[in-house]
């Protein structure tokens, strides 16, 4: 039986809207974050010394971020997190642990001696033009698809206003005409865009790159589970995942 609207907009506690919006908060300091540690503090000069030691606690760290995302997707968790929390907070409750690991990884990212490149003042403009076409990309890809719904508050906003949980639409214009995983392009072109490739920001842009290319396949799957043919048809006419004419 379904409940008046009345009746599901006082289920929805202040504790739970503060929840969800804070929880929008530190996402958007996670990523002020990583802004500020891969351009600013991952371009610093290292003292020389190993590089083995540092990029595997790095690759650690990343390791414990990428393994939420790639948890929180298998059906069976979302059944426990669904026996502890109201649906409603499912994806808030993604952005909140998402969001802290990613300040711990950035955080606590190990500097690596050495730097792998430094590009010369005018391919420094096209680099850093790349990074920020990389920025543009990935706020118009989270814009298409409700930046708020990807923060976690779109679900408490809709019980709020007693209307039904509904999945986002399928997206497919815009910047989802060149690769089925724009976020993903403008992540690669704004992490290997910087003119001075220090070993810091390679060892980053390396790993956290790696992982999304490999997560893609488990994705779509799940992608063409909640949308079918639709997806699919989707595939056959955008041929590129998240690098145009590489993959």
């Amino acid at each position: 039986m379904n409940m008046p609207d009345e009746s599901r907009k006082s289920a929805v506690s202040p504790a739970i809207v503060l929840l969800a919006w804070s929880g929008a908060l530190l996402f958007v300091v996670a990523l002020a974050s990583f802004l500020y540690a891969y351009l600013v503090r991952f371009g610093r000069p290292v003292d020389p010394g190993p590089a083995w030691g540092p990029a595997i606690v790095n690759l650690g760290l990343f390791s414990a971020f990428a393994l939420h995302h790639s948890l929180f997707a298998r059906t069976g968790l979302k059944a426990v997190v669904h026996r502890a929390l109201p649906p409603m907070l499912e994806r808030s409750f993604y952005t909140w642990v998402a969001s802290l690991l990613l300040l711990a990884a950035c955080g606590f990212w190990r500097p690596v001696p050495g730097v792998l490149y430094v590009l010369p003042a005018w391919l420094a403009w096209i680099g850093a033009a790349a990074q920020v076409t990389g920025i543009v990309l990935t706020f118009e890809g989270s814009r298409a698809i409700d930046v708020l719904d990807l923060a976690g508050v779109r679900a408490v906003l809709r019980a709020q206003s007693g209307e039904p949980a509904v999945h986002v639409p399928l997206m497919t214009r815009g910047v989802y005409r060149v690769v089925r995983h724009p976020l993903y392009f403008g992540w690669a072109l704004l992490v290997f865009g910087a003119p001075t490739m220090t070993l810091t920001r390679f060892v980053f842009a390396a790993i956290s790159t790696a992982y999304l290319a490999i997560a893609i396949p488990w994705e779509e799957r799940s992608l063409v589970d909640t949308f079918g043919e639709d997806y699919r048809r989707y595939q056959r006419a955008v041929r590129w995942r998240m690098l145009p004419g590489l993959y």
